[in-house]
């Protein structure tokens, strides 16, 4: 399709309106991590590094990360195994309800956030106080793997309606064993989207905020809901800012490497 000069230019102004409105930002909270002003003074009349040395002595937020990587390392684990499987199920076998099960998989992520929370609130205090087991990092993991799994499970599915069943079908003719043909033939054909679906598994339930309110209970705290918290406060409002601009440097890796993977060999998307 050609486009005139003008249709050209104001595509392209749109474009970047679109793009500053989204980092310009993130910027600011980069900036303000070296700001010296504690109330944030603009432009800034100096920069420091004072902010980002009380962070990494912060032992909320360094307690506040490590629950948060345990969180996300458990809920992307889980959603590997039951996404996967899932995936198997839907699109290698025609069962009776399949397209329904497909369904069910996925809805969990359309859902507002705030109406899986509620949900899960309501059925661990059904089912799992009576047992004796509270609120906590187990209940934050099996929050966390209810939207995890989905993104495994489209990742998988749809490598495998790239790649359908005739590299199987072909590796049994050659008598290959099911086991040999899923370590040789079915694994790493799906290894990049399983390596891509694990990361953006693991970024989604690493910045959760909302299903976690619900789910952590009184003695959890990831680091999104510490920040979220210690934002008001004054004293920690800097701090605060380096821990955010902290999260925006390291969020870029693992969405860069999960869009470089999620790439077949001619540069198409899944």
């Amino acid at each position: 399709m050609h486009l005139t000069r003008t249709a050209r230019i104001v595509l392209g102004c749109i474009t970047a309106a679109g793009l500053a409105l989204i980092y310009l930002p993130l910027l600011l909270v980069l900036l303000n991590s070296l700001n010296a002003d504690p109330s944030f003074g603009w432009p800034p009349g100096a920069l420091t590094g004072e902010w980002w040395r009380r962070a990494l002595h912060s032992a909320g937020a360094r307690d506040a990360l490590w629950t948060s990587l345990q969180a996300g390392l458990w809920a992307t684990a889980l959603a590997l195994v039951l996404g996967s499987l899932a995936a198997f199920a839907v699109h290698r076998h025609r069962f009776f309800g399949r397209q329904t099960v497909s369904f069910l998989i996925v809805l969990p992520l359309a859902l507002p956030g705030i109406v899986t929370g509620i949900a899960l609130n309501a059925a661990f205090r059904t089912v799992l106080t009576p047992l004796g087991i509270g609120f906590g990092l187990f209940t934050v993991v099996v929050g966390h793997a209810t939207f995890c799994v989905v993104i495994v499970f489209n990742n998988v599915a749809a490598r495998l309606r790239r790649i359908g069943p005739s590299l199987a079908e072909a590796s049994a003719d050659l008598g290959a064993r099911p086991w040999q043909t899923l370590r040789h033939v079915t694994f790493p054909a799906l290894r990049p989207a399983l390596f891509a679906g694990a990361l953006l598994a693991f970024a989604l339930s690493f910045d959760e905020v909302v299903v976690t309110t619900f789910t952590a209970g009184a003695g959890t705290r990831t680091l999104p809901i510490w920040i979220y918290e210690n934002l008001a406060r004054p004293h920690q409002a800097p701090v605060v800012n380096v821990v955010a601009a902290l999260l925006i440097a390291l969020s870029v890796l693992p969405v860069r490497a999960a869009q470089r993977l999620s790439s077949d060999p001619a540069g198409g998307r899944l």
